[in-house]
């Protein structure tokens, strides 16, 4: 196989990610490129853009389903306007572990969803870890959904997510993630909701310095190809991508443990307080989502499967 894909000219595919340059998810993006350029025997390669330098998330992901970019890591909600399905890994409380949420996206329901963007122009590759979200604000530690009540919080622009933070009381407030520090410090928003290593990784804890582990939704990120470049690929090269986006998922996750652990640690020892909460009430204000936002017998089946993997708390 490789002596066939070693034939032909040479390929130089363009990769983005909204993320810093040492952010796990970019060091997952450039060791995929540097299997495929091995296994390719150096004719396939990957030129990477880091760090917003092509746009948000929304923007780009627009241009890959349109051929313009090649292959693109995003957050799993931007996607959520594309296809329904996306939104059930978005789904509150929905994971009751990250081991359980890793069995789902490795699983059979995890490449149901990647497989149903193909119809959008779109090739899901495979998803990476996006931790546990939590949210974190400028005034002081969360308990219960009482203490949200009447907060503005930045979300991503997903229906499903402005529905989640509306359910706990608060108000919800879409925002690129580059815009949020300014936010932050300007008091156009109280807070917003991320995992440990992008609340480090952005700064947001130097001015939203509370963080309230409710741990709400696991969400992945996803690594996708354009099917423009897809479909011009032979079987070899599509075979030699697709294997190498699977064989980066566990280096993307080793990493992210680790990021995970560093972040924390770094933050906390920065002065931020950070507190566990009873997810409980958080969970059944927003349960009603799940029937509002899985509409389909698909859907619905997807989220048994999904429990059935490992249970939920829900």
């Amino acid at each position: 196989m490789l002596a066939a894909c070693n034939r032909g000219p040479r390929t130089q595919m363009f990769a983005n990610d909204t993320h810093p340059k040492d952010y796990p998810t970019v060091k997952a993006v450039e060791y995929f490129g540097d299997l495929i350029a091995k296994r390719s025997g150096g004719r396939l390669s990957i030129k990477m853009f880091a760090g917003g330098q092509l746009g948000s998330e929304r923007d780009t992901l627009e241009i890959t389903a349109f051929g313009g970019l090649d292959i693109n890591r995003v957050n799993i909600a931007p996607l959520n306007a594309i296809d329904p399905l996306t939104m059930i890994p978005s789904l509150p409380f929905l994971f009751d572990s990250i081991d359980h949420s890793r069995r789902a996206f490795d699983g059979a329901p995890g490449r149901a969803i990647l497989d149903s963007l193909g119809k959008y122009g779109l090739i899901g590759l495979c998803y990476y870890d996006s931790g546990a979200r939590s949210f974190y604000n400028t005034h002081g530690p969360i308990h219960s959904p009482d203490d949200m009540r009447g907060w503005k919080f930045r979300v991503q622009n997903s229906d499903l997510y402005v529905g989640m933070v509306k359910a706990l009381g608060a108000d919800a407030t879409p925002m690129a993630l580059g815009e949020v520090y300014q936010g932050l410090v300007q008091g156009v928003i109280d807070g917003a909701e991320n995992n440990w290593p992008s609340y480090q990784s952005e700064r947001h804890y130097e001015v939203a310095r509370y963080y309230s582990e409710t741990q709400h939704v696991m969400a992945p990120e996803v690594l996708l190809m354009s099917k423009t470049r897809w479909d011009k690929l032979t079987p070899g090269d599509r075979e030699v991508i697709m294997e190498s986006a699977r064989d980066s998922v566990p280096y993307m996750r080793k990493l992210w443990d680790a990021r995970v652990v560093s972040a924390r640690k770094e933050v906390i020892a920065a002065g931020v307080k950070a507190n566990t909460v009873d997810r409980a009430p958080f969970r059944r204000l927003t349960r009603p989502l799940w029937g509002r936002f899985v509409t389909s017998d698909r859907g619905r089946e997807l989220v048994r499967q999904i429990q059935d993997m490992g249970g939920s708390d829900a």
